[in-house]
């Protein structure tokens, strides 16, 4: 006979089998025999009624009655309850005991177990035990037989293993990158979306071969890689280009030039009131320096770069921006047209006409006959006898004139500063407070101040000497002026020795020697210093003044008798 389970370590046949001895296939069935709980206790049940087994092969397990016991696999999963393929024979029975659960469903071990039914997996099932009767009947024991789980703890089925694939195509997994492999093209399915939800696209017609798709595949892939070396090239390009210029924006030395020029001179000018930044401006669109803010950092570097003043300079193309700061501090390259403190506005003209090379007489033109446009305030206009209207209002500085510019726009802004400068110093308020009619006249006194004065440290005194004569308590001189710098305006001339009978012939209103008071206006153009005195006298008590050297000595006196020692001591030192 042969033998079975050896896998198992169990002899065929047992003496206790029921099967055995008296109960062979065709004997009594044992005794009740005691069942072996899942916790290893022996358990007793009572006789029950025996059930004729219908087939023993087949492993049929049966309840009371025709009802079956509910059976499990090995993932908790209920086998479909089985129909007897045979009537019930008599003799052949089983024993059928109630399983027993705790509170929670749970068996408590004592789930019976048919010893002769076999699990529908176990084909060993109902065989006979070993030989000698010292082993037990593996299939006896609770071991054999585990309880089916709770529906609550029973283990999820695992996914099932993948078929083998039928065909060969390069993925991702076969050396060849998905992005390479143009699968989004040509529709393979490998995101998912091949028409089932759900379904890989790999597993989508397997074993079917798609003819020549391979070549097609390897020719996107080769032009997909050029096109993202492109894209990836150019916006790294871009990116480091980009860097670059925000770097030298940022951190990097502004352009420059090298050298002190190429030679090439040019005239700039430079407007009143520019700052570094419009200076360099201007240096740049002139092509002699590189940048503006190679500029700016040199006039920041130098310590007298600040002190760049408006005007025209004569300076050289491509000039590193240090040594164009340095040039225009230097007076070599100022090329402004310069008006000095006091000059008389005929004179002015003639310096104008000579900058923009116009014919002599050009600008005194302009002048006579568009000084009302040329921007005078309106205290400065309708004054009788008056020889030139913007006398006092060419204001004595530097200023940028240069050839192609019109005598008119010089004007202009020469007027401009002067208006500005008496506004500034508040002309009107400060007239009424010196006993004088208006600031029009303001500007004449200072005017006077400064044709009289030699030196600076005179005009506080020449000053006082002018408001002193137009008082009227003045018994001196009679409220006469008796300058002869205003006799010298009315003639054109700068004159020291002028007779008695000459002054004294002439009634024009700008003769201070016949008229009293002021002449109808200005007879130059006075400048800061002498502005400042006109507003500040001295209170000494001045009314008279000597040029005792005929030249810069000015000495001044209190009254009669200390004027005749000056005179005296004036024309000692002619030889008189």
């Amino acid at each position: 006979m042969t033998e079975y389970g050896r896998g198992q370590g169990s002899d065929p046949w047992h003496p206790d089998d029921p099967l055995y001895g008296d109960g062979g296939w065709g004997g009594q069935q044992a005794a009740p025999q005691a069942q072996q709980s899942y916790g290893g206790q022996p358990q007793q049940y009572p006789q029950q009624p025996q059930q004729q087994y219908g087939d023993w092969g087949t492993g049929d397990q049966h309840g009371y009655g025709d009802q079956a016991y509910p059976q499990y696999d090995q993932y908790g999963q209920q086998y479909p309850p089985q129909q007897p393929q045979h009537p019930q024979q008599p003799g052949h029975q089983q024993q059928h005991q109630q399983p027993q659960y705790d509170q929670n469903g749970w068996p408590t071990g004592s789930y019976p177990q048919d010893p002769y039914a076999g699990g529908p997996q176990d084909p060993y099932a109902q065989q006979p035990a070993s030989y000698g009767g010292e082993q037990s009947d593996y299939y006896g024991t609770p071991e054999a037989y585990p309880p089916p789980e709770p529906p609550g703890r029973r283990r999820p089925e695992p996914e099932p293993e993948p078929e083998p694939r039928t065909d060969w195509d390069p993925g991702p997994d076969q050396g060849e990158h998905a992005f390479f492999a143009g699968g989004d093209d040509d529709g393979d399915g490998r995101d998912g979306d091949d028409g089932r939800d759900g379904e890989p696209g790999d597993r989508r017609g397997r074993g079917e071969r798609r003819g020549g798709g391979g070549k097609e595949k390897k020719r996107r892939s080769g032009l997909a890689c050029l096109v993202v070396v492109a894209v990836f090239g150019g916006g790294l390009a871009g990116v480091g280009y980009f860097g670059y210029q925000f770097y030298q924006d940022r951190f990097g030395s502004a352009p420059d030039f090298a050298g002190s020029g190429n030679g090439q001179q040019v005239t700039v000018t430079i407007p009143k009131g520019s700052g570094g930044y419009a200076i360099g401006q201007v240096l740049k669109k002139m092509g002699v320096v590189k940048s503006v803010d190679a500029f700016v950092a040199a006039q920041a570097a130098n310590p007298d770069g600040k002190s760049i003043q408006d005007g025209v300079y004569t300076l050289q193309k491509e000039m590193s921006a240090a040594s164009a700061v340095e040039l225009m501090l230097s007076p070599k390259s100022r090329d402004n047209l310069i008006i000095a403190e006091g000059k008389r506005n005929a004179a002015v003209y003639e310096l104008i006409d000579a900058r923009l090379e116009v014919a002599k007489g050009t600008t005194a033109k302009v002048a006579e006959t568009r000084w009302k446009s040329l921007g005078l305030p309106d205290w400065a206009v309708n004054h009788p006898d008056v020889k030139d209207p913007l006398e006092g209002f060419l204001f004595p500085s530097s200023y940028a004139v240069a050839k192609g510019q019109k005598p008119e726009d010089v004007l202009k802004q020469m007027v401009a500063r002067a208006t500005e400068k008496y506004e500034a110093l508040d002309f009107e308020t400060k007239a009424e407070s010196l006993g004088l009619e208006g600031p029009w006249e303001l500007v004449t006194v200072a005017s006077l101040v400064q044709a009289e004065g030699k030196t600076h440290d005179d005009f506080r005194k020449m000053s006082e000497v002018i408001y002193n004569r137009l008082k009227p308590t003045n018994t001196e001189t009679n409220q006469k002026l008796q300058f002869d710098s205003s006799f010298n305006y009315l003639k054109g001339q700068s004159e020291i020795d002028i007779s008695e009978s000459e002054i004294n012939s002439n009634t024009d209103p700008y003769n201070t020697y016949t008229n009293k008071g002021l002449p109808p206006g200005p007879i130059g153009n006075p400048g800061d210093d002498a502005i400042k005195a006109a507003l500040n006298p001295t209170s000494d008590g001045w009314i008279y003044f000597v040029a005792t050297d005929g030249m810069d000595k000015t000495e001044f006196a209190r009254n009669i008798e200390e004027h005749q020692k000056l005179v005296d001591k004036f024309n000692a030192s002619r030889g008189d």
